[in-house]
């Protein structure tokens, strides 16, 4: 029988880990390199991009590359709303568990550090890439829009994305030698924060849950799914535009049926990084199968539904 670790050991485990791995933006992980454009910046597991197979090499490099861009303007979005609610929620340990605040002042520190990290990787890819990218979301507008949701379904959102980039890592982007070195290394460095940020948000949200009543958790089970609904709205959003980007510099004109192609492959390729691959992460369904009953579980299950369906129906129709 697996035995159940104490919360404040892993609060102590948590603080040991980020001062062991600290790691500083320029002397760490850009190291005065440029970004190599003659790589991939996402792997195929990630941006479905090898699923379009009228696409030659070096269309599909030009399609990862705009979805590592998109994936470093996502992460500077969401961490503006998940260092602000851990910053919220560490006033709960304020005078209490010093080991606890501890860990969360450390979490909301690296998160300020990874947005500047993504900021700077913006910059960097914009100088190398050609004119046109647009990110429409506003990371103030998101994060207020978030935050005004329940803090279980909060910290939800927010253990989700943090595995997710977990196994986005281990399974995808570790073993991929062909993407550039530099993501490779903003990559790597994010995991390892990262690593001790998901048990942290687990700690969390189980403290969290263990407050509520019966109504305040079928509230909480409400607005995780208005969040998923929202973050769905975004990602397609974003999808569609980074199709039209690349269809604007793509060096030869497409049919309308591959031009259709590549908007549902990129739907479904967003679909899949932000949402599908962190509700199927079997840690995250079994946290929070641990938290709600069948009733609501069969609520999200429906939520999910069309996007998961979409999600298959794109891998099937590429296989």
């Amino acid at each position: 029988m697996q035995v159940q670790q104490n919360p404040a050991n892993r609060y102590a485990k948590c603080i040991e880990a980020s001062k062991r791995i600290r790691w500083d933006i320029d002397r760490d992980v850009i190291r005065g390199r440029s970004f190599d454009v003659s790589t991939k910046f996402l792997p195929d597991g990630l941006s479905f991009a090898d699923r379009l197979d009228f696409l030659d090499a070096s269309e599909q490099r030009f399609m990862s590359q705009i979805q590592g861009r998109t994936y470093a303007n996502v992460f500077e979005l969401v961490e503006r709303f998940i260092g602000a609610k851990i910053l919220e929620v560490s006033r709960e340990h304020w005078l209490g568990d010093q080991t606890a605040l501890e860990a969360l002042v450390r979490f909301t520190d690296e998160e300020l550090k990874h947005q500047e990290l993504f900021r700077r990787i913006e910059s960097m890819a914009a100088e190398c890439m050609p004119a046109g990218y647009q990110f429409a979301p506003q990371p103030n507008e998101v994060a207020q829009a978030v935050l005004g949701k329940s803090t279980w379904a909060v910290l939800g959102l927010t253990c989700h994305i943090e595995l997710f980039t977990q196994a986005h890592y281990r399974a995808s982007i570790e073993p991929d030698g062909n993407l550039s070195a530099l993501w490779k290394d903003v990559f790597l460095y994010h995991w390892k924060e990262e690593s001790q940020h998901a048990i942290l948000d687990e700690l969390e949200w189980a403290r969290e849950n263990a407050r509520l009543s019966a109504a305040e958790r079928d509230q909480g089970v409400s607005d995780l799914i208005d969040l998923v609904a929202a973050v769905d709205g975004i990602v397609v959003a974003q999808a569609h535009a980074d199709a039209e980007y690349f269809l604007g510099w793509c060096p030869r004109k497409l049919s309308g049926v591959e031009q259709l192609m590549v908007h549902d492959t990129l739907v479904a390729a967003y679909r899949y990084q932000y949402i599908a691959s962190g509700v199927q992460d079997e840690r995250f369904q079994s946290i929070l199968g641990g938290m709600i009953n069948a009733k609501q579980g069969a609520r999200i299950g429906a939520a999910l539904g069309p996007i998961l369906e979409s999600v298959d129906t794109a891998v099937a129709l590429a296989a």
